[in-house]
C-alpha cells in the first residue's frame, strides 16, 4: 500500500475521535451555560427575598421612619435632644443583641426549617405588636417600652435574612455585590421614608403605627414563596452542642474580631442625627415636610452611591476601599460646617448619603467576608449590633454633648470628622485575607 493510500478504518475512527471531542466540548458549554443560567437564576431568586426581608424589617425601624417619632417627642412629649436620642438608643435594644438571635435561628430549626418560618412568624408578630404602639398612653415610657417589643421580632427578621446574604453571597462569591443590592434596597427605605415620615408627622401618631404594620407583613408572601430549603433536624441535645461549637468558632476567628473593633472604631464618633434635626427645626426653621425631603434626597444619592460600589468592588480591592471612603467620609462629615440654609442643607445632605452609604456597603462588605462558615447568621449578627450599639451610642454621646456641656453643633461636627479620621491608621492593621481581594 503507498502512503499516498489512506486506511478506511483509520479515518473512520479518527472521525468518530472527532466526533466524539466536538460532542464534549459542546456538552462541557452547555454545562457551563446551564451553571452560569442557574447561577443567575438562584442569584435573582435570593436577592429578591432579601431585598424584601431588608425593606420590611428596615422600613418598620424608628431611626428610619424617623419624623413621626421625633416630632411626636419633641412637640407632644416635649423631649430634650438627650431624652429624644436614648429613645432611639433605646427603642433599638434588641438590635444590639443580634448574636443571641443568630445563635438561635442557626441552631434551632422553626417548623422544619432555618430561614422560612422565622421570617414569617416574626413578621405577622411584629405587625400585631406594631397595631398595640398606636393605642398604648401617649407617654414617653409606654411609647419606648411598646417600641422595644417590636424591635424584638423585627431583629429576629433581620437576623436571618442577614444570615442568608452572608451564606449566599459567599456561597456565589458575590458578597460586595449582594450587599450592594442590600443598601440600595435600605437607601430606598430612607428615600421613602422621608417623605412619608414627613406626610405622618403631622398627621395623627396612629396612621404611622398602621403604615408600619402593614410595612412589616409585606415580606410574608416573598418568604413563603422563595424560601426553598432542605428540611432541617428537630431541635434536641445536639443543638445545645452545635451552639457551643458556634461561639468557639466566633471566639477564635482573628478576622471577624478585627473587623468588629474596626466597625466599633468607626461608629463610636459622637454623632449628631438628633442634634441635626433640632437644629433644622429650632434654628433653620425647617418645617416637616422640607426635612422628609431632605431625607429623600439623602436617599436618593444613597442609592447613586450603593451602585458605585457595586462598581467599584469587582475593579479595586477592599483596602483601596476603605482608604477611599473613610477619606470621603471626614470631607463629608467636614461640609456640615457650611450648613447654613435651605440650599446648602439639600447640597450637602445629598452629598453625605452618597458617601455615608458608600462606607455603610464597604463595611457591610467586610462584614460579610470575616464571617466563619457555618455561623452565618451568628457573625454577621455580631458584627451588625457592634454597629446599631456604637452608631446609636454616638448619637446619644453627641445629644449628651450639647445639652450637658453646651457643645456647638458645629464643633460637634468638627469632632466627629477628627475621630472618623483616626480610623485611617487602623487599616493598615487588618488581616490581609480579608482587604487583598476584590469581588468575582
Amino acid at each position: 500500500m503507498s502512503p499516498e493510500t489512506s486506511d478506511p478504518f483509520l479515518d473512520a475512527e479518527a472521525a468518530a475521535a472527532t466526533e466524539e471531542a466536538v460532542h464534549d466540548r459542546d456538552q462541557a458549554a452547555h454545562a457551563a451555560a446551564r451553571e452560569v443560567h442557574d447561577s443567575q437564576t438562584s442569584l435573582a431568586r435570593w436577592a429578591t427575598l432579601i431585598g424584601a426581608g431588608v425593606f420590611a424589617t428596615t422600613m418598620t425601624q424608628p431611626v428610619v421612619l424617623r419624623l413621626p417619632f421625633q416630632h411626636l417627642l419633641k412637640t407632644d412629649l416635649h423631649a430634650s435632644r438627650e431624652m429624644t436620642a436614648s429613645f432611639f438608643f433605646l427603642s433599638m435594644l434588641a438590635w444590639y443583641f443580634k448574636p443571641f438571635v443568630g445563635l438561635l435561628t442557626d441552631s434551632f430549626p422553626l417548623f422544619g426549617t432555618r430561614r422560612k418560618y422565622y421570617i414569617v412568624f416574626s413578621a405577622v408578630i411584629a405587625s400585631a405588636l406594631y397595631f398595640a404602639v398606636g393605642v398604648v398612653p401617649r407617654t414617653y415610657l409606654a411609647v419606648l417600652v411598646a417600641m422595644i417589643a417590636v424591635s424584638c421580632m423585627m431583629v429576629v427578621g433581620s437576623t436571618v435574612v442577614g444570615g442568608l446574604s452572608v451564606e449566599v453571597g459567599q456561597r456565589i462569591r458575590a458578597t460586595g455585590r449582594i450587599n450592594s443590592a442590600r443598601y440600595f434596597v435600605m437607601n430606598a427605605c430612607t428615600l421613602i421614608g422621608g417623605p412619608l415620615g414627613g406626610f405622618l408627622a403631622v398627621r395623627a401618631f396612629g396612621y404611622t403605627t398602621i403604615t408600619a404594620a402593614l410595612i412589616a407583613l409585606s415580606v410574608v408572601p416573598f418568604a413563603l414563596w422563595l424560601v426553598k430549603e432542605p428540611a432541617a433536624e428537630p431541635a434536641n441535645t445536639r443543638a445545645w452542642q452545635t451552639m457551643k461549637i458556634q461561639l468557639g468558632t466566633l471566639v477564635r476567628s482573628k478576622t471577624l474580631l478585627a473587623a468588629s473593633g474596626l466597625l466599633f472604631l468607626l461608629y463610636i464618633a459622637p454623632g449628631f442625627v438628633t442634634p441635626l434635626y433640632y437644629f433644622q427645626v429650632d434654628t433653620l426653621k425647617f418645617s416637616q415636610p422640607f426635612i422628609g425631603r431632605l431625607t429623600f434626597l439623602s436617599g436618593s444619592f444613597g442609592i447613586l452611591g450603593a451602585f458605585l460600589y457595586g462598581f467599584v468592588c469587582r475593579r479595586m480591592n477592599l483596602r483601596k476601599i476603605f482608604y477611599l471612603a473613610v477619606t470621603l467620609a471626614v470631607v463629608g462629615t467636614l461640609c456640615y460646617h457650611f450648613y447654613h440654609s435651605a440650599r446648602a442643607a439639600m447640597i450637602i445632605d445629598a452629598e453625605y448619603g452618597m458617601v455615608y452609604t458608600f462606607i455603610e456597603v464597604a463595611i457591610l462588605d467586610l462584614s460579610a467576608r470575616a464571617t466563619p462558615r457555618g455561623i452565618e447568621g451568628l457573625g454577621f449578627a455580631l458584627m451588625m449590633s457592634v454597629r446599631n450599639l456604637t452608631m446609636m451610642g454616638a448619637d446619644v454621646i453627641g445629644s449628651s454633648l450639647m445639652d450637658r456641656h453646651h457643645v456647638s453643633f458645629f464643633h460637634l461636627v468638627w469632632l466627629n470628622a477628627g475621630t472618623t479620621a483616626l480610623v485611617l491608621v487602623v487599616i493598615p492593621f487588618l488581616p490581609k485575607i480579608l482587604l487583598e481581594s476584590r469581588d468575582a
